[in-house]
């Protein structure tokens, strides 16, 4: 199984939760691809991937400029995990196959 796709995840922040197109691609152990979401698109960078077990980074500008530091594992068509909100904590997320 791999992380490479389109998913619709859903991360449950301070805020509320936040709805979030995720789009992965597979290298070897590289992982890249891109976040849309209300709040804009973003790059990630620093994208590994571990068996089942993945990492990105994505940097924010708004509302506010955060950087945002994923940890997710894959379970079949559906993803999971945890992110850093920088001052504002972490929480968790979930989603499933596009």
């Amino acid at each position: 199984m791999s992380f490479a796709g389109t998913w619709d995840i859903s991360i449950d922040t301070p805020m509320g939760s936040q709805n979030v197109k995720l789009t992965l691609e597979e290298n070897g152990s590289e992982l890249t691809g891109s976040m849309h979401s209300p709040q804009g698109d973003l790059e990630i960078s620093d994208g590994k991937v571990d068996g089942d077990q993945a990492s990105w980074t994505g940097s924010l500008t708004q509302p506010m400029p955060i950087t945002l530091e994923f940890k997710a594992k894959l379970e079949g068509d559906a993803i999971s995990g945890d992110v850093n909100l920088g001052s504002f904590g972490s929480a968790s997320f979930k989603g499933t196959r596009a």
